[in-house]
């Protein structure tokens, strides 16, 4: 894994990093016995039933899907993403 590493140009693997850090501040959000019944619901995949993928639905939203796709997207994007879709107000 490390060749792969040094293989990547640096601003690659900051912007990796950056998302990675992004996902655990989000992942942050939710109680520990969430944050295993989320990894236990996703291994399971596509066998769920109704109520656990209600339950998936749930605790997915507690992590604030499109918060988290505007961050990382202003994290890696060389333009960035417009101030109306970040939520400053003036």
């Amino acid at each position: 894994m490390l060749r792969a590493a040094r293989r990547l140009p640096f601003l690659r693997v900051l912007a990796i990093a950056q998302v990675i850090l992004l996902v655990r501040r989000h992942l942050m959000q939710l109680q520990p016995h969430e944050r295993r019944r989320l990894a236990a619901l996703v291994r399971r995949g596509p066998a769920l039933g109704p109520s656990e993928r209600e339950e998936l639905r749930s605790l997915v939203g507690k992590l604030e899907p499109s918060a988290f796709a505007l961050a990382a997207a202003h994290a890696v994007s060389p333009v960035g993403v417009p101030r109306r879709l970040r939520g400053f107000r003036r």
